[in-house]
């Protein structure tokens, strides 16, 4: 009876382990980690248009430079990796990263959309604050990726780490997207100017600045040195160079996660470039406001795949999770694809049936995009538990950097092809505007690049995923193993 009241007692115990969970609250606050990421990656979207206006740079050299400051990006990961998961004052480390990189993003951004944009200053100039920004970025990427696996190791838990991540970055990015497309545009005659990306940086600066604030309050009470070691090696803290090696050549989990977590990135990384959003939205289907306010009615479905995606993954384990919604999200796209294309040059947002069934397919595939990232998200603190397993190192920072460092290589293409393929239909000097006419060139490119790249990305993570050691048995062997060599140590 006492037993049984033990158990109870304990509801993060389960499978014979005592889990790590903390309250909602804090996964709630920790994550608006995310809503600030996404109000960087909503500004930085618009870099080609501070390129190309104000400073004078064309399209494609454009799209040359975002590729190679994306890799630039990918070499500093490794390299920052090495310096977090060594660092651990008794203030933690998260924390600290955090700040350093916002500071770094904040001052960059102002200068590259406001103080230095359209001033006559070279192309040295705004090569030199884009790379630097990413350092900020990278200081701030890296640390985030590794707040949900020191939160909690819970399998029921840990996706809902995700689900907030998912939920706040889809809702920040449409959210200041709208801003911009029913504010901002209309505000400056609906053309991207100087004095529009001005005031998109200041947006963007405050806002993330508030969302910061907000991380770091929940982040404190896990931000300790205890919670970055499983202690059960001497050496833990002495990570060498040789650890990222052995990753990439032993670890198949990690290498199976970096194959379908890349090729998914590359493909919204092309699709999400704001030059192929003024295509959809403002060409193809005619009103950019118009492609706004879908996104505002599909805030509410996002929640609820958002939510059930989460309980699957709880329920499932992240692998089965990635595969189910890969599937369902294929299919989706491929109806799009159809639409787009049997639609042909009618203007959808004069026809009210074909707007309905655009904006349900477009909710429901985005709905199902945010499950495959909540489950992709959590393979990841798997797969930094099972190398913890494995090895004995506890290396969120290492294994993040592994990560990301491939990941920023493969997707720092996704500009370059963003703006090669719209090059190729005749913008190679100029930018796509909304009141562009509309043509079967446009409607095929647009079609091609938003729909059907995403479902090559996903047929690749079908492939990886046959071949992972990750699976929701396997994992509570791994958290056994880990409580086990704990055990022995203390």
């Amino acid at each position: 009876m006492a037993k049984k009241e033990k158990t109870n007692s304990n509801p993060a115990s389960t499978d014979g382990i005592s889990y790590r969970r903390v309250k909602t609250w804090q996964i709630a606050l920790a994550m608006m980690q995310a809503a600030s990421g996404a109000c960087f990656m909503m500004g930085i979207g618009y870099v080609s248009y501070a390129a190309n206006l104000g400073f004078g740079i064309s399209m494609i050299l454009a799209g040359t430079l975002m590729t190679a400051a994306r890799i630039f990006d990918g070499v500093t990961d490794p390299i920052l990796s090495f310096i977090i998961d060594r660092v651990n004052t008794r203030f933690g480390k998260i924390r600290l990263f955090l700040i350093i990189g916002w500071i770094i993003e904040a001052l960059s951004l102002k200068m590259l959309y406001d103080w230095c944009c359209g001033k006559g200053h070279s192309i040295a100039i705004f090569i030199l604050i884009y790379f630097v920004y990413y350092i900020g970025y990278t200081c701030n990427n890296m640390a985030s990726q590794m707040i949900g696996p020191v939160m909690t190791n819970d399998p029921r838990q840990r996706p809902m780490v995700n689900v907030f991540s998912v939920i706040y970055n889809y809702v920040v990015s449409i959210v200041l997207s709208i801003a911009v497309a029913m504010v901002w545009l209309p505000k400056y005659g609906n053309t991207y100017t100087l004095e529009l990306l001005a005031d998109i940086s200041t947006l963007t600066v405050a806002l993330s600045a508030f969302f910061s604030v907000l991380a770091v309050i929940g982040i404190t009470p896990i931000d300790r040195p205890e919670n970055f070691t499983v202690k059960s090696t001497d050496n833990q803290d002495k990570v060498k160079p040789k650890d990222m090696l052995n990753l990439i050549k032993s670890n198949k989990a990690l290498c199976c996660f970096i194959c379908a977590a890349t090729s998914d990135k590359l493909a919204m990384q092309i699709a999400g470039q704001s030059i192929i959003s003024t295509i959809l939205y403002g060409i193809i289907i005619g009103n950019m406001g118009l492609g706004a306010i879908i996104n505002i009615i599909g805030i509410v479905p996002i929640f609820i795949c958002a939510v059930i995606g989460g309980k699957y993954t709880g329920k499932h384990g992240s692998k089965e999770s990635v595969v189910f919604w890969t599937k369902v999200s294929i299919a989706l796209n491929g109806l799009l694809v159809v639409f787009i294309v049997c639609t042909g040059n009618l203007s959808i947002r004069e026809h009210g049936l074909l707007l309905v069934v655009f904006a349900l397919l477009t909710m429901l595939a985005n709905g199902m995009r945010i499950t495959v990232s909540t489950a992709t998200s959590t393979m990841l603190a798997d797969v930094i538990d099972y190398e913890a397993s494995v090895s004995g190192k506890f290396m969120p920072g290492i294994i993040s950097g592994v990560y990301s460092f491939i990941d920023k290589l493969v997707s720092s293409f996704g500009a370059l092809i963003a703006t090669g393929c719209v090059a190729i239909i005749g913008y190679k000097d100029t930018i796509p505007q909304p009141s562009d006419p509309k043509t079967w060139t446009i409607i095929l490119a647009g079609c091609f690049i938003v729909y059907v790249i995403p479902i090559l990305g996903w047929v690749t993570t079908l492939v990886a995923m046959k071949f992972t050691p990750i699976s929701k048995e396997y994992m509570v062997e791994v958290q056994k193993t880990i409580a086990k060599n704990k055990e022995q140590v203390e």
